[in-house]
């Protein structure tokens, strides 16, 4: 998620993937990667879940991968290092 997110960054999540819309930042688990859980921009629902794409598309492991994930929760602000909120971006 660089430059959005960067490793270490402590952030606060809404749990619930119901008030989720295109362009969140989400964190989720891929249905095929139960062990991976991911932090990725909510593109579309799908099949029940969500499309998810990682904000760098030349390295990012994504739903263009592993398909379709469930959504865990909304990112809502980040509080450590530099503290910012997340509001919605369209995709």
């Amino acid at each position: 998620m660089v430059p959005t997110l960067r490793h270490g960054d402590a952030l606060v999540v809404r749990r619930g993937g119901r008030a989720v819309r295109p362009g969140d930042l989400v964190v989720g688990v891929f249905r095929t990667r139960p062990d991976l859980l991911v932090v990725k921009r909510a593109v579309r629902p799908l099949d029940g879940g969500w499309e998810l794409h990682g904000d760098n598309t030349l390295v990012t492991d994504d739903s263009r991968v592993y398909g379709v994930a469930d959504v865990l929760g909304r990112v809502v602000a980040r509080y450590w290092p530099r503290p910012k909120w997340f509001y919605y971006r369209p995709v």
